[in-house]
Formats: C-alpha cells, structure tokens, sequence
C-alpha cells in the first residue's frame, strides 16, 4: 500500500508539473491583458510601460520558472485585475464548488448504485428502463437541465431559488435550499452513467459461480448482495464515479454562471475572459490538486476492496 501511495504521490507531482507548464506555455495566445486593465485610450508607451510592470515583455519560460518558483512556497501570486493575492480569492471560493461537485457525486453514487443494482437484480421492465434513462442522461446537456429546473421549480412553482448561493454558517436551511437545483443540473447525467457502469458490474458478479454457490447455501440475499456481489463490483462503479467527479467540476464553470454562484467555476470564466494570467494559472493548479487529490483516493479505495490491484 506505501508503494501504491509513493508512485501514486510522484506521479501526480510530474503530472501537475506539465499541466501547469503547458497552461502558462498557452497564455502567449491570450489576448493581451493591458488593454482590459488601461483601456482603449491609453497611450504605447503606458502600454508598454504596463508589460513591463507585469512581466509580459520577459519571455515565457522565464515567467514560468519565476510562478512556479513562488508557487511551490504556496504563493500563487496577484491578480493583475482585483490586486488581490490568488490564493486569498481562490480559497473565498472554493467551499462553494467543492460542495457543489462533492453534493453532486454523492447523489450520483447512492442514486446510480442503488438504480444499477436494482436492474442487475430484477432485470426485465427495470433494466430496459435504466438504459432508456441512462441514453437520456448522456444526451441531455446539463445546462438544458439547469434552465428547465429554473422554469418549473424556481419560476412557476416558487419552491427553491433561482439563482444565488447562502453559505452554510449563515443559514443551513437557505444553503441547503440554494443548493438543490444546481446539484440536480449538474448530478442528472451522472447518476445515468453511475448507474449503467453499476448495473453491468453487478450483472457480471451475480453469474459468478461463487455466487451461485453462496446462494445454494442459504446465505440470505442481503448479505449476499453487500459481502460478497457489492464489494466485487465496486471497484468498476468507483471508477466511474472519479470520472464523473472531474466532468462535475467542469460542469460547475456552466452551472455556477446559469444559477449566478460566486464560485470557482465563475470565477475561471471571467478570469479567461479579462486575460488574468496569475489567475487562471492559480484555477488550474486548485482544479488539478482536487482532480488529483480524489483519484487517490478512489486508488486507495480499489486496492483496499481488490488487493490485486496493488500488486499492478
């Protein structure tokens, strides 16, 4: 298990590595910043003089070697637009997305684990309607989700709120309430997919010749099903789930602006959007520690219910 966590740990250092090299190797496509921050009026030599103090007229690599110098001692710069260090702003927001996808992945897991196992087990009308759904989940933008929810259960039924965001610690009712249509747009597909990729794991289980021999014992159907069927297919279900975590997170960029949510996904929007290079750079590297931080914890997860694994 240590030498799964080491090669996992290194591994996830090179990866966000390159990610965060190819991002700032890409910034030299932006649209140049000085105009956003001085305006059509200003002159080539406050233009110029703007580069300099930003650092833009160095070349990339040296801007690179320079941000990653201070990032590695956890500063992630300022941002040229609000003045504000990154890491200050990034961590005001994250809470926001991070219970959004988190929220959202465990609707999906408990709902498509709980529809999967259903139509491996009873088949027939069931499991022809899972994959009915599941088509729909995946060809269902989640945006159209986010607007007809708006519609119906904002706008005419005045049930839940159409947009904003209430912290916890202010109201745990309002945030729950906030919280509602926006875990639903963004979870309805994934519970699709959890729940196929669940449904074929356990099918697959179920026809084991172990199974049928546990069951010609008299093992009762419940411990049947989380012992020995549950365990043997959750490792193809977990997968799954880590998967869907990382489109949630990307979801969250559409989902936060469709229901007005200050969160990180907003954030990386309107930060593309005005050139805010120390910005986006800061969004990738939070972005890419979550997505990294997660997928070990599924690894750990796998290996611990299939010990095969660590041996891989």
């Amino acid at each position: 298990m240590i030498r799964l966590l080491s090669r996992r740990v290194l591994a996830a250092a090179v990866l966000l590595l390159v990610i965060t090299a190819i991002t700032s190797l890409l910034t030299v496509l932006v649209p140049d910043p000085t105009h956003n921050l001085l305006g059509t009026t200003a002159t080539a030599e406050q233009i110029l003089a703007k580069k300099r103090e930003l650092g833009l007229d160095r070349p990339v690599l040296e801007r690179y070697l320079e941000w990653l110098g201070g990032a590695v001692r956890g500063d992630l710069g300022v941002s040229w637009f609000t003045g504000l260090p990154v890491a200050e702003t990034i961590l005001a927001r994250l809470p926001i997305t991070v219970s959004l996808a988190v929220i959202a992945t465990l609707v999906s897991a408990v709902l498509g684990t709980a529809f999967g196992m259903a139509a491996a087990i009873r088949r027939g009308w069931l499991d022809r309607a899972l994959q009915v759904v599941a088509a729909l989940g995946f060809a269902v933008p989640g945006m159209w989700v986010a607007l007809l929810l708006i519609i119906v259960f904002a706008v005419q039924l005045r049930w839940l709120p159409a947009t904003g965001y209430v912290a916890f610690a202010d109201n745990p009712a309002d945030w729950a309430r906030s919280l509602v249509l926006p875990v639903v747009a963004i979870a309805s597909g994934s519970v699709a997919a959890v729940a196929a990729q669940t449904r074929n794991a356990v099918a697959a289980v179920l026809g084991q010749d172990y199974v049928r021999t546990l069951r010609s014992r008299g093992l009762p159907a419940w411990r049947l099903l989380l012992r020995h069927v549950l365990r043997n297919a959750a490792p193809a279900a977990l997968t799954v789930v880590s998967l869907q975590f990382i489109g949630l997170l990307g979801g969250a960029i559409i989902v936060e602006q469709i229901f007005a949510i200050n969160g990180l996904g907003s954030l990386a929007a309107a930060s593309s959007n005005r050139s805010d290079i120390p910005m986006v750079l800061g969004v990738v590297v939070v972005g890419v520690l979550i997505v990294l931080t997660v997928n070990l914890i599924v690894d750990l997860l796998v290996s611990w219910l299939d010990p095969k694994v660590r041996t891989r």
